[in-house]
C-alpha cells in the first residue's frame, strides 16, 4: 500500500509540475497614435495565464515600445498560439 501511495503522489507532482510550467499566450490589440497606427498580436505571457493578469503585463510591455493596449482577447496554450501565427503576421511574439 505505501508503495502505491508514493507513486501515486510522485504522479501527482509530476503532473503538476508540468501544467506549472505549461506556456500561456495572450492575443491583443494595440495602438500607436503618431504616426496612427493598429496591430494585432500574440505575446506569451510570464504571469498567471489569465486575461487581467495578461493585460497587465502587456501593458507595461506594449507602452516601452510606443504602443497603447487596446483589449487582450484572450488566452491560450502553445496550440492556440500557433494557430494565430498568419493573423499576427510581425507582432507574432514580437512583445
Amino acid at each position: 500500500m505505501t508503495r502505491l501511495a508514493l507513486a501515486f503522489a510522485l504522479a501527482l507532482g509530476l503532473a503538476s509540475s508540468a501544467a506549472a510550467q505549461a506556456s500561456c499566450y495572450a492575443d491583443y490589440t494595440a495602438s500607436q497614435s503618431d504616426p496612427y497606427d493598429l496591430h494585432y498580436g500574440v505575446a506569451e505571457i510570464r504571469g498567471d495565464c489569465t486575461v487581467p493578469a495578461a493585460t497587465e503585463e502587456l501593458r507595461d510591455r506594449l507602452a516601452e515600445a510606443g504602443w497603447q493596449l487596446l483589449v487582450v482577447r484572450g488566452t491560450f496554450d502553445s496550440a492556440g498560439a500557433e494557430s494565430r501565427r498568419t493573423d499576427a503576421g510581425n507582432f507574432y511574439l514580437r512583445y
